[in-house]
């Protein structure tokens, strides 16, 4: 900006040329002498240029008003160019954008629904679309078959199974009945139910994993072995303390040992260190509608050991996610996305899609695995499920080593007693993971062992 102090004088103006004062030798008048003011007409150069002057001034006025047409018109003609492009573009990418996920997330949901109409031909299962598409299912059609007719021979109240190829994810098995709400069976593997003492298994891990136990490690503690009430599980410095194996007492499932561990051995953080690894408060499974499984932080030492032993009633699993969970500890520690369909042939007879085994975490070490193998084995051979695997003289009923782990408890939704079966076999290699729930009255026939025996039988028949 140019400084004040050298400013001498103002220069002659476009516009002041036109009126006869912008001379540059103007007289000096007195201060005393009046002003007068005169207006010289323009002649010679000065009146053409004001000739100019108008008539371009004539021409812009003439022209403005055409100018603010068009510049609305314009305008217009922009806007609705700009909601045709974004027309176009939202029709192309809008489909593009929602199926990206729901295409992949509808299919499993798809699958499931069609399974209830499928065809069984021998151990092939295969259902057709409305669009001429023909699923191929990886269920093992006998197997499923075996399990749907032994649960509604048995008029069970409530009864879900998932069966699993460990290896591969592949689900062997997938089936459902109730005798008292048949529309409860369309979506019961992938809905809620108190886990109780499948909850062993993740407590266990937290204490693996941390090399704080060993199948073989004794645990003392006070009061029964079923107790329910954490108060009376310390050991007393007295002596005369109950003293049990790790592995002895996960095949009977005994409480106050799983709670201490929990507590007095695993600690909170690694308990829901494992509780996060295993899947829970998460979407595990993306495009599978199973709900996700829930385990809430214990507020005290006394919640914490009632979740350790498997007495949260508000630890809940939904039986695909249990069976998930097995067949992970079946594989190594490796858990695979659970696959529903083996393929999917169009009208032409042509393979559109065929399914591949997908790793989706390491749920424990190796070694984790091979450790909760072991401690799970006791449950059919000296455990809870002894009975349903062995006949009166004690004999087994199949020549197939196991292992397992079952869960009792009482329950809301609906509205009974729970009964869980988890297991996979054989221990070596192993070929089949499975989970069964049977939610019964205060009377039952059935028990989930019995589901889970039943399976296994077909499964190993041939």
């Amino acid at each position: 900006m140019q400084d004040l102090k050298h400013l001498t004088k103002k220069k002659s103006t476009f516009g002041s040329r036109f009126f006869g004062d912008g001379s540059i030798n103007k007289r000096h008048k007195r201060i005393s002498e009046p002003v007068r003011f005169r207006l010289s007409l323009p002649t010679g150069k000065r009146l053409q240029q004001l000739k100019m002057a108008l008539l371009f001034i004539a021409i812009v006025l003439a022209f403005a008003p055409l100018c603010v047409l068009a510049l609305r018109k314009s305008e217009a003609a922009g806007l609705n160019v700009s909601t045709w492009i974004t027309s176009i573009t939202s029709v192309a990418t809008k489909p593009a954008e929602a199926a990206k996920h729901p295409v992949a997330a509808s299919r499993f949901a798809a699958a499931s629904d069609l399974l209830a109409t499928a065809e069984v031909n021998g151990s092939r299962v295969s259902a057709l679309t409305p669009e001429g598409l023909q699923h191929i299912f990886t269920i093992h059609g006998d197997l499923q078959r075996k399990v749907y007719e032994f649960l509604a021979k048995n008029q069970v109240p409530y009864g879900v199974f998932v069966a699993i190829e460990p290896a591969s994810g592949r689900i062997l098995g997938m089936t459902a009945y109730s005798s008292i709400d048949p529309d409860w069976a369309k979506q019961s593997v992938y809905q809620l139910y108190p886990m109780a003492s499948l909850f062993k298994i993740i407590t266990a891990s937290a204490a693996l994993e941390n090399h704080k136990i060993t199948p073989e490690s004794v645990i003392e503690f006070r009061g029964g072995s079923y107790s329910e009430n954490p108060r009376y599980w310390d050991a007393s410095p007295r002596g005369g303390n109950n003293r049990m194996d790790l592995t002895y007492a996960m095949g009977k499932s005994i409480n106050p040992v799983y709670g201490r561990v929990a507590s007095d051995i695993a600690g909170k953080s690694s308990v829901m260190a494992s509780v996060s690894r295993f899947g829970f408060n998460q979407e595990l499974l993306p495009g599978i509608p199973a709900k996700q499984s829930q385990a809430a932080e214990p507020a005290n030492n006394h919640g914490l050991r009632l979740m350790g032993a498997g007495l949260d009633h508000d630890v809940k699993i939904s039986p695909l996610h249990a069976a998930v969970i097995m067949s992970a500890i079946a594989n190594g520690g490796k858990m695979m996305v659970p696959g529903l369909t083996s393929s999917i042939i169009d009208r032409q007879g042509v393979e559109k899609e065929t399914f591949t085994p997908r790793e989706l975490r390491q749920l424990v070490t190796p070694e984790t695995s091979a450790s909760l193998t072991r401690m799970l084995s006791s449950t059919v051979l000296t455990g809870t499920s002894r009975k349903a695997f062995h006949d009166r003289r004690g004999r087994p009923l199949l020549d197939v080593s196991i292992a397992a782990k079952t869960g009792s408890i009482n329950g809301t939704d609906p509205k009974g007693h729970y009964s869980w079966f988890a297991a996979f076999a054989p221990l070596q290699n192993p070929r089949i993971a499975l989970v069964a729930l049977v939610i019964n009255p205060d009377k039952w026939k059935v028990k989930a062992s019995q589901v889970g025996e039943q399976a296994l039988e077909e499964f190993f028949r041939q």
